[in-house]
């Protein structure tokens, strides 16, 4: 066959193919108009959401990070004398320095509102969870028991029971219960965790406040229970001697 030939051959099916192609799209194209749209706005939707969700995880670590320098910040008592050694920060009350308070309730009171603001913001983010597990942490430290339970429960529905600030915002909530008086909730929740099968909890630091819980109440069984348990399953524990200790003044008072 001569070259040509083909030539027209190739081209005379291309012609075809196009011709094919515009009577397929013909009686589509308004159709395949409005898909294309379609398409479009979702992308532009898609990009604008991801946008909004970068910009607001952005402040939300603004929010915490300023929340954490107040929370970090040094506790320097009015009457530490400042300058006695080189490094050495002024006392805050004397001096006026920035950066640090009198006393730790000073300084938890002053970060306390930040946090809160962080928390509100974005309480579903990363960093609201975070915030408000540190509010949460700073009302227990304040005494402010009956607030921190709350905080502490709103971390663990909002993070997850399972997740790592779950965990520890019910850890939280427990010892917030002991100090409130709330012995039966707090041992129900410790009693809990020490069966979960998962290695980020620290079940010999569970069990030792399960144990002196046992002893406020008067649930002497109990506590020598949990006390061998220590000792049998723990026995390199730094709770280890406590736990010793405690089990021979139950043995010998009985």
């Amino acid at each position: 066959m001569k070259t040509g030939h083909r030539h027209d051959l190739k081209k005379n099916d291309l012609a075809d193919k196009l011709s094919d192609l515009q009577e397929f799209m013909g009686p589509r194209s308004k159709t395949l108009g409005f898909v294309l749209i379609g398409v479009l706005v979702v992308a532009v939707v898609a990009a604008g959401a991801m946008a909004m969700r970068q910009r607001s995880q952005s402040r939300g670590q603004d929010l915490l990070g300023e929340a954490l320098v107040a929370l970090d910040a040094r506790v320097v008592p009015a009457n530490a004398a400042g300058g006695a050694e080189p490094g050495d920060a002024p006392a805050a009350a004397q001096f006026g320095a920035t950066g640090t308070f009198a006393t730790e309730a000073a300084k938890l009171n002053a970060a306390l509102p930040k946090l809160k603001v962080a928390a509100d913001a974005y309480p579903d983010a990363p960093a609201g969870i975070t915030a408000r597990y540190h509010m949460a942490g700073a009302l227990a430290a304040l005494g402010r028991h009956a607030e921190a339970i709350e905080a502490f429960g709103d971390v663990t529905k909002r993070a997850g029971s399972n997740s790592l600030y779950g965990r520890m915002a019910r850890l939280g909530m427990a010892d917030a219960q002991a100090r409130a008086g709330q012995l039966d909730a707090a041992i129900a929740t410790w009693k809990t965790m020490v069966t979960q099968d998962s290695a980020e909890l620290p079940v010999d630091a569970i069990l030792i406040e399960l144990g002196r819980a046992y002893v406020t109440k008067g649930s002497t069984a109990e506590a020598k229970q949990t006390f061998t348990q220590i000792v049998d399953q723990h026995p390199d524990s730094p709770y280890a001697q406590e736990a010793r200790t405690t089990l021979e003044t139950l043995s010998s008072a009985s």
